[in-house]
């Protein structure tokens, strides 16, 4: 009875705890009351059973406000009986104070994370210009050993900037006011809730036994635990519900206000993060340029030091010197096996006057270019080699001439120079050419590279061109930019409309989608006034306008338009530009892609860049070139030495040479007897048809040397010596011939037979005989025919028979006249079954009648009346033949010579026994043989005409004539095309390509070598 009335109290304590609880609208379920309170027995709930829980050996101690676990407490000895009620307002404050903590903290936490994330999100804003790093050169990577970064950082947003980035959090103070109630309901709640909490803190391990010690404890102590216990639960799920809407509110709140701020200052957060960066690139540039400039004068000192002797040690070639011949060999090379050149180069191309050799100049850091406003001016590639050196000079590949570059006149000769040679590489009735100019610039701080300056491209031919220039113009800029390897360096002037442009398509054909691209904007400064959209200006650069694509995009200046502008005046004006240019300022431009400086930094880069991946492949090709050539000329020549155009000419000369020598080892014998030969030869029709026949008519033999003198004078003096000079120069030249083109037997080589033809006679050409030579001559062979005094029976034999072989020879010729014109006789009629035109009958029946005539009168003189042809003219028309009086005179010529000559030549047979009679000078003698002496002195002369044409041969002419071909030999060893044309065939070709091929290869692997021990 006594245990009933007291649950029922305990009852009733519950529910009033329930009804009164602060916060807790309607009724609590007793499930859900802490497990304190359940463990009460209630008998106004029959329907429940209490389960006693288990006895646990550990507590986990929490708090609702944080995961972290609390500090273990040591344990007091609870004691029973009646437990007085204490003061806990020092508790009270703690526990206040360490909620806002927990708050503050939490607000804190999230507000750091939500400035994260907008960091983040900022920092993916930023474009990524990791693509375009190859652009920077590598020195800008390398520069944190001369700039203060500690500078730069603190340039930067700091963490206070961060920091205003998060959330306001006294505005998150009163959203959470709502939470002042829980912290003012009153001193004996939060009493009771303190002395929960401290309850709480003691639960242990022991807990269990503490509750069942309340059961014998007294009632009123029984009553206070069950109210505290009740509003300690409903007090802790109230503050676990707040901090879940504080914590909601909160996250609420800082995402919507950071992404409200985030969008107001992310475009003045970008704006001005593009302005501090512009600024320090800017600066950058200015500490480049100062270092460049420090490293120049070093250079320049080092290269001087070495080039006084200081050091004594033989300077390298250069690494860009040694591509550059190589490059210069095979422009020469004419590849046959399909094997082209695909090495690099940068390639200039661009509309005519865009303003590409200004650009070109602004790299080699020198006006070097004929000038012309509107005018074409490159007329022919012209290859620049840029390399290092201590002077800023220029020279030609063929010439040892150096330019100073930093002389006016040195750069206006040099201007007239690629002018003069553009118009010689001109053929007539053309406008440009494809042969190639190649000029070397060296000077401190130049970037090493090699650029070919093409022709520029053009959409109309105007007058004064040839017709087809605009086709040779896309022909040679097709021919170098279709080398896969090429750099195309495209120029586009930007102060006309982009539209206007043709290069654009034609780079865009040859290299479609812009791996090997670099897209240059000249005239920017005129572009910016001009245009009336900047934006246009813009897509250019980025690529957008046109259809081309391209590595990267550059925008340049290159002067005002004045051509006597200096380069540093130039310079200074494009950076002044940029700097206060609202294109960098708007970032419609990134620094990076202004100014000729970075452009070439950025064409340097990737000009070695293709160099170091190409060269190599290369050279394995023409390993298997030169494989291929040594395998053919193994099969075809495998006992000939391999020598090209210019060994086997050197070949060629020394063999000319000793053929010309051995002019001089000809035997004073042979010349006298040649030239004697060769001089009657000449002169024999002259004497025996003017001299000896006319005087041969005279009735006595005073009249007859009368004649013979007169005639012999007369000839002396006007044709006999020129006669015997050019029968002697005639010899020479024979001689000559005969050594250079007889057979030498095995030795001899007909691929040198074209060439010894032309020197021989392009020598002869050159060769002339010694004027006073004549003069000299004439008083010789007048003296030489005075002399009529035959001194022994030998010297008349002589001239008998000297007489007798012309008169033989004559005589000859004279039948051999009278047969063709007469036609054969019977026995040939016969024999060979040939018969008489009519008009050679017609002739053989006038000779008949006129040898009638003779043989009537023996001593007939040497002309016909004109009474005896008609005579013979009647006699023949009696017998059917009609005859011409001229037909009559040209028979009549002819059988008299015949009829002359034979009296001649018995005459000749009686005068063998004259010289008796000529010592006696014909006294007391019917028998005159005037005639011989004629001869004997025509003989005489011609030997001493002879002998004085031979010491003249051996003593200058000869060597007269071996200097000549010296002459000419020289001049053929400089003309390569007259070497080509003389010196051809398959074998020479073989050799010539063989030799190039290995010549490349040698000096791939030397380039390829000092590439790897640059690296």
């Amino acid at each position: 009875m006594w245990r009933l009335r007291r649950a029922a109290v305990a009852c009733e304590v519950c529910q009033s705890l329930v009804k009164h609880s602060s916060g807790v609208k309607g009724g609590l379920p007793l499930q859900k009351l802490h497990l304190v309170s359940r463990s009460i027995y209630h008998s106004c709930h029959p329907t429940l059973k209490l389960q006693r829980p288990q006895l646990r050996t550990s507590f986990q101690q929490f708090s609702s406000l944080t995961n972290l676990p609390l500090r273990k407490l040591k344990f007091s000895p609870i004691k029973y009986g009646y437990q007085p009620r204490r003061n806990f307002w020092p508790a009270r404050l703690a526990t206040r104070l360490l909620k806002l903590r927990y708050l503050i903290l939490g607000s804190a936490v999230g507000g750091g994370y939500t400035a994260k994330k907008t960091f983040d999100q900022w920092k993916d804003m930023i474009p990524d210009l990791s693509e375009y790093k190859w652009i920077v050169p590598d020195i800008v990577w390398e520069i944190d050993e001369y700039i203060d970064f500690e500078k730069i950082r603190k340039a930067l947003p700091n963490s206070e900037d961060l920091v205003k980035l998060a959330p306001d959090f006294d505005k998150i103070v009163e959203s959470l006011s709502l939470l002042k109630d829980l912290f003012t309901t009153g001193h004996k709640l939060v009493s009771e809730v303190i002395g929960a909490s401290d309850l709480l803190l003691l639960l242990g391990s022991s807990g269990e036994t503490a509750f069942r010690a309340t059961d014998h404890g007294s009632e009123s102590d029984k009553h206070f635990r069950k109210g505290l216990l009740g509003e300690l639960i409903l007090l802790q799920q109230q503050i676990q519900e707040h901090e879940e809407e504080a914590r909601r509110a909160a996250g609420q709140y800082s995402t919507s206000y950071a992404q409200q701020k985030r969008k107001v200052s992310d475009k003045e957060k970008i704006d001005q993060l593009q302005e501090e960066l512009l600024h320090t690139q800017l600066k950058y540039q200015r500490i480049l340029e100062r270092l460049e400039k420090e490293n120049k004068e070093l250079r320049k000192l080092v290269l001087q030091k070495d080039d006084k002797g200081i050091h004594h040690r033989k300077l390298k070639k250069s690494l860009i010197d040694m591509y550059s011949e190589v490059l210069d060999v095979l422009s020469d090379y004419d590849a046959s096996y399909n094997t082209q050149d695909h090495l690099p180069r940068v390639v200039v191309v661009g509309d005519q006057s865009a303003g590409k050799t200004s650009v070109l100049e602004m790299i080699a850091q020198a006006r070097i270019f004929p000038r012309g406003s509107g005018e074409m001016m490159t007329r022919s590639p012209v290859k620049v080699t840029l390399s290092e050196g201590p002077h800023h000079v220029a020279l030609f590949k063929d010439s040892s001439r150096e330019f100073d570059l930093t002389k006016e006149e040195d750069l206006a000769a040099l201007r007239h120079e690629i002018e003069l040679r553009m118009r010689k590489n001109v053929k007539e009735g053309c406008t440009v050419s494809p042969e190639t100019i190649s000029l070397n610039v060296k000077g401190p701080g130049l970037q090493r590279m090699v650029l070919v300056d093409l022709p520029g491209v053009i959409n109309t031919v105007t007058s004064g061109m040839a017709p087809d220039t605009k086709e040779t113009i896309f022909s040679i800029s097709k021919a170098y930019m279709q080398n896969p390897n090429a750099i195309i360096l495209c120029i586009q002037d930007g102060s006309v409309d982009a539209e206007r442009s043709i290069v654009t398509d034609l780079v865009s054909q040859m290299d479609p989608h812009g791996r090997r691209t670099i897209f240059v904007l000249t005239k920017v400064d005129l572009a910016e006034k001009n245009v009336a959209s900047p934006s246009r200006i813009q897509q250019i650069i980025e690529g957008k306008l046109f259809p081309m694509k391209a590595l990267g995009y550059f925008a340049v200046v290159t002067g005002k338009g004045n051509s006597s502008e200096s380069i540093e005046a130039i310079r200074e004006y494009e950076e002044e530009f940029f700097q206060n240019s609202k294109l960098l300022k708007t970032s419609m431009l990134k620094a990076h892609q202004v100014t000729t400086r970075n452009l070439s930094l950025a064409v340097s880069d990737c000009f070695w860049k293709m160099v170091r991946e190409s060269v190599e492949q290369q050279a394995d090709s023409f390993k298997a070139t030169r494989f291929n050539l040594e395998t053919e000329w193994k099969n075809n020549y495998p006992r000939l030495r391999e020598l090209d155009r210019n060994e086997l000419f050197e070949k060629a000369k020394n063999e000319i040479l000793d053929e010309v020598i051995s002019l001089s080892q000809v035997t004073p014998k042979h010349w006298e007897e040649i030239l004697q030969q060769s001089l009657w030869e000449r002169v024999s029709t002259h004497v025996i048809e003017n001299i000896y026949l006319p005087a041969a008519q005279t009735m006595n033999s005073g009249t007859f040397n009368t004649t013979v003198d007169i005639k012999l004078k007369q000839w002396t003096d006007k044709q006999l010596p020129n006669k015997a000079v050019e029968v002697a120069w005639e010899t020479l030249q024979e001689e000559f011939s005969r050594f250079m083109t007889e057979p030498k037997g095995k030795e001899h080589d007909d691929i040198f037979d074209k060439l010894k033809e032309a020197v021989k006679e392009e020598s002869i050409k050159r060769h002339k005989w010694n004027d006073f030579a004549e003069d000299s001559l004439r008083v010789i062979q007048h003296n030489a025919l005075e002399d009529r005094s035959i001194s022994d029976k030998q010297q008349w034999d002589a001239a008998i028979y000297f007489m007798e072989e012309a008169l033989q020879a004559r005589l000859k010729d004279t039948e051999s006249a009278i047969e063709n014109m007469v036609g054969p006789d019977w026995k040939k009629r016969w024999l060979y079954w040939k018969n008489r035109t009519q008009e050679q009958c017609v002739h053989n029946e006038t000779k008949n009648e006129l040898e009638k005539m003779l043989k009537c009168n023996e001593e007939h003189p040497a002309y016909l009346a004109s009474d005896e042809i008609t005579t013979v003219r009647k006699n023949l028309e009696s017998r059917g033949v009609e005859v011409d009086p001229s037909l009559i005179k040209d028979t009549w010529h002819q059988v008299y010579r015949r009829h002359f000559l034979k009296t001649a030549l018995n005459h000749c047979n009686l005068c063998r026994r004259g010289f008796y009679y000529y010592q006696r000078h014909f006294v007391d003698s019917e028998l005159e043989c005037n005639d011989v002496v004629l001869f004997w002195r025509i003989q005489r002369m011609l030997a001493i005409t002879a002998n004085t044409l031979r010491q003249q041969l051996t003593n200058t002419e000869v060597r007269r004539l071996e200097k000549n071909v010296k002459e000419v030999l020289e001049d053929f060893a400089e003309d390569g095309e007259k070497k080509i044309k003389l010196l051809t065939g398959k074998r020479v070709q073989l050799a010539e390509d063989l030799k190039k091929v290995r010549e490349i290869q040698e000096k791939l692997d030397a380039f390829i070598e000092a590439l790897h021990q640059e690296k």
